[in-house]
Order: C-alpha cells, then structure tokens, then sequence
C-alpha cells in the first residue's frame, strides 16, 4: 500500500510523516511539483482540506489532514510499533511530549518568527511575549534533557520525530546558536537526532540560523499621478533584497500595526534613582565593593520611586541536584527578560550539599511588584516574596550581603551567585 502525501519537500510539517515511514517501514510518496498557494488551492485539495493547509495524506479508506494525526496514522500502520513505546505509560508520556512540542516550542517559535517575515502583523510585545514563552519551554525541555538521551524510553519515539521537526523550524530560520547556547541539552539532542539516518534521509544536511531575520516591511502604494515629462535617466541604485521568506509558510493578511501601549511603570513620577546608573556602578566596582558599591546603592536608593524585596524558594528540599537547581535559577532569569528595563536581581544558591536554599534580593520600579511581572513569569509563583523594611538594621544589612554575594551566607558557604541587570 502506497500513501500519498501533499505537501512541498521542504515542509517541516511533512517531515514528520516522512520520517515516521522510514523507521515503521510504510511507503510514503511525496506528490510531485506541489506549489504553496496553487497546489492546495484546488477543488481536489480543498475536497480533501477545506482549508486548503498542508499537509495533507491520502489513503484508502480517504484523506487525513494535521500533521500530528498524520504521523499518528503512520506510525499505527505497523503492529506493536515501537515508535509508540512499550507500556501503557510510555504511550501515555509519548502523547504527553507531543502535545508540549506543538502548544509550547511549535506555538511559541512560530509567534516569534512569522510576523518578522511578513505572515502576520508584527507587535513588539507581542513578540516579547513570544520569547518568553519560548524560553520556558526550552528551559523545561533541557531540564528533562539533562537526564534523558531521548524524550521517552532508550530509543526514538514518535514524541523525538515531532519535537525535533518542530524545533528543526526554528533552528533553520531564527534559533541562533547565541539563542540555543543558553540550553545545551537540547543542542546535544536536536544535532544527535538531525544526524540519525532516518532524519537525514528526508531531511538532508541541516544548518542553523546565523542571524535573527529583520523585521519585514511593506510599503504602501503610491497613488497614481498625472503624467510628467521623463526625466534624463540616472545612474541605477543597487536595489536590496528583501529577505527570502520560507516557501512552506503560508501567507496570512497583515493588519496596520497598533501604537505599543505605554507600561505603566513609565507613567509614574520620576525618581531620584535612575537603575542604568545603578548597573553601571554595580558593574564597574571591582574592589572595595562594600564600601563603593553597596555605600553607592544605599545613597541612591530611592523608596519613593523603588522597592526592595527578599524571595525565598518554596520548595527548598528539591534541590537535591546542583546543575539542575542552577538551571532552574538560570531559567528564571531568562524569563525576566520582560522586566530588564524596570528591575534589579541577585539570586544566590546556598548550601555546599543538597538540599540547596535559593534566595534573592530583587530592586523593582514603583512601590509594589509590577502586576505584568507577577501575571508573565510564572517563577513568581514559586516563590514566597517579603517586602525589605528598609528601616530594619538586620533586613538592611541582609539585602547589602546578598548584593555583595557576601561568605558565608547566613552561616552556609555559596555554590552560586546570579545577578539580573
């Protein structure tokens, strides 16, 4: 039996399909000459997908579209498949790993990457929300990887062929190597399955992006005007290309960009503290820190327009694993992004053997913790906040040690200090 898949030979979507045929022995046919945009826009095609989305397999029994279910349908076609695991359970976290590539890594890097082509309407919060959730994911999925060859089990699942299709669309056109740096295990994953046989028979030699694509433009037409007499010819500008947008990708209609709403810690009345100045001092101070640096931080402070605050970890007895605990801080830091322009960190990680203690100290824009951080960063969550009484000695000189990553710290010697600025 021979299936038949519409879809182009660079769709990442079809991959999946492709690549789940070699390991469980199916016959897979791409159809031939098949053009985005002209292809699935016929009455066959729409008769199969009234949509028109790509791809889309034709069967025996009739044509299934979505290319999970795709690859689902595939991977069935052979008994006791073990692309499906080999317990209850294994099928249970395979559906489970498939689920999070396509609502966490496939959601989050297409919200990031379409607009900047042009396929949807570009909005700089928006994409900084993107990114964020971006990150999370690939801190969860490298935490995961850090123990785990693969997603589930000892060998390649269908979870590994549709998390590695997935991400092989960000890798290709927007996932620098600065970017994936910040998450080595799932490098290590993504470059060991890319170069697996079965990948590199449908996918070819992979290469990553080297440069995060500028944000298209579109320019709006000119109105037409009277005819005017030609004017002596010029010498010809070198015309520069636009960027090359990926042809698997669909087109969607763009709307006119909206005016980015103003945050509200902007609103507020200046402050006697600028935070840039602060950094500056905080990064610049190599001796006598105590006395330059956390005497320079005091004079500036201003409670009016700033507030400090101690975080305390909740759940301090799972610190059982160090790397893991300083990835978990690490990721945290990377999920503030948001906050950058409007917050100052300091996260230390106590203890010389497990369990490890993560506290901090974190200097915020306005009296109170900024709602959009609180409702954006899931990690708040994780953490129980305490208001700095600055009045207090002992809470003063608490929040001065952990700005100078002061040893030992409340009696115990510090793995790691982490600084957000």
């Amino acid at each position: 039996m021979v299936l038949v898949l519409h879809a182009t030979t660079t769709n990442k979507n079809a991959f999946k399909a492709l690549i789940t045929a070699e390991y469980s022995g199916v016959k897979v046919e791409l159809t031939k000459d098949f053009q985005m945009g002209v292809s699935n826009k016929t009455p066959e095609f729409l008769k199969m997908n009234p949509i028109g989305k790509v791809p889309v397999l034709e069967t025996p029994d009739g044509p299934i579209f979505e290319s999970n279910a795709i690859a689902r349908y595939v991977a069935r076609l052979k008994p006791d498949n073990p692309l499906y695991g080999s317990s209850l359970i294994d099928f249970g976290h395979i559906e489970q790993w498939i689920d999070f590539s396509a609502t966490e890594i496939d959601a989050s890097i297409g919200a990031w990457l379409l607009p900047r082509l042009g396929f949807r309407l570009y909005l700089p919060p928006a994409e900084e929300a993107a990114i964020t959730s971006l990150k999370r994911a690939l801190e969860a999925l490298n935490t995961h990887l850090a123990s785990n060859t693969y997603l589930v089990g000892d060998g390649v699942t269908l979870a590994d062929i549709i998390m590695t299709c997935n991400l092989s669309f960000g890798f290709k056109y927007i996932l620098t190597k600065s970017f994936t740096s910040a998450f080595p295990h799932v490098e290590r994953y993504f470059w060991t399955l890319v170069n697996q046989p079965n990948f590199k028979k449908v996918m070819g030699d992979f290469k990553q992006a080297e440069a995060i694509p500028p944000v298209a433009s579109k320019k709006p037409a000119q109105p037409k005007e009277a005819a005017k007499p030609k004017p002596k010819p010029e010498p010809k500008k070198e015309v520069k290309k636009e960027v090359e947008k990926p042809k698997e990708v669909a087109a969607e209609e763009e709307e006119a960009p909206k005016p980015k709403p103003k945050n509200p810690l902007d609103l507020l009345p200046p402050s006697k503290m600028i935070l840039d100045d602060w950094k500056r001092l905080y990064s610049n101070t190599k001796t006598n820190f105590r006395e330059v640096a956390v005497k320079g931080f005091w004079d500036m402070y201003d409670p009016e327009g700033y507030s400090l605050w101690f975080c305390d970890y909740k759940y301090q007895d799972e610190n059982m694993v160090s790397f893991v605990t300083l990835n978990k801080v690490g990721g945290f830091l990377q999920r503030m992004d948001l906050a950058r322009k409007y917050a100052f960190g300091k996260m230390l990680i106590i203890g010389s053997e497990a369990p490890y203690k993560v506290k901090g100290l974190w200097l915020f824009r306005g009296t109170e913790i900024p709602q959009f951080v609180m409702d954006e960063c899931y990690d708040m969550e994780l953490y129980e906040w305490t208001k700095v009484d600055i009045n207090d000695e002992a809470q003063k000189e608490r929040a001065s040690q952990m700005i100078e990553d002061a040893e030992p710290f409340e009696g115990e010697a510090l793995l790691d200090a982490k600084c957000f600025k």
